[in-house]
């Protein structure tokens, strides 16, 4: 083959290749096919809706929307409303058997004279026990008593209600309990209502005596 041959071959060749370099594989036609397909399909969805469809159906959502909001709230205060009306129910469970002991003791008393009082004894054990019970179930439930004899005065949780004069206690030591305080927790439910002394002198005794000689 002569030169001249050859120079006119290279151009062609040169072509060829870069022809052949240009080609796009198939599977890359066939995505691209799908890519396309799906966007016309989706275009032709929102362009069978007319306007009208479209707000009515935007519509039809919100009342759903707006429906499922308004069920979630009913359930929600029902939910409360039940919480708060049966909060105190296993409390009130526990106050059954107190109750029933109370009954108990006071049915013991006999209707006719008890002249050796050994029912009246009855009646007594019957009602300490009940009491016993009674502060036990409280404490169950985050109830203490407050009974402060003998502790120093406290505003957060007793009620001074008077002073006693004494020189045998510290001013403000409570002397007397009134009547007991409870908390429940770390709340105070009610203050416990104590006498407090009142620190002072001891009474002079008098110097004077009577002539009983006359």
């Amino acid at each position: 083959m002569s030169d001249q041959d050859k120079n006119q071959d290279a151009p062609a060749k040169a072509n060829a290749d870069e022809a052949t370099d240009n080609v796009i594989p198939e599977e890359a036609v066939s995505e691209n096919e799908d890519a396309a397909q799906a966007t016309e399909i989706s275009s032709d969805g929102v362009e069978d809706m007319t306007e009208e469809e479209e707000i009515a159906d935007l519509k039809d959502k919100l009342l759903r929307t707006l429906a499922d909001m308004e069920n979630l709230r009913r359930r929600s205060q029902k939910d409360r409303e039940d919480a708060l009306k049966y909060s105190s129910a296993n409390f009130a469970r526990d106050m059954l058997s107190v109750a029933d002991n109370l009954r108990r003791a006071i049915e013991s008393i006999p209707e006719e004279a008890d002249p050796d009082g050994s029912a009246l004894v009855g009646f007594i054990e019957g009602i300490a026990l009940t009491e016993k019970e009674l502060l036990s179930t409280l404490e169950r439930h985050g109830i203490e008593k407050i009974d402060p004899m003998g502790e120093k005065f406290d505003p957060q949780f007793h009620e001074a209600m008077f002073e006693i004069p004494t020189v045998d206690a510290e001013s403000g030591t409570v002397l007397q309990v009134v009547e007991a305080g409870y908390v429940i927790h770390d709340r105070l439910l009610r203050p416990a209502k104590v006498g407090i002394a009142k620190a002072g002198s001891a009474p002079a005794e008098s110097d004077d005596q009577i002539d009983t000689s006359a």
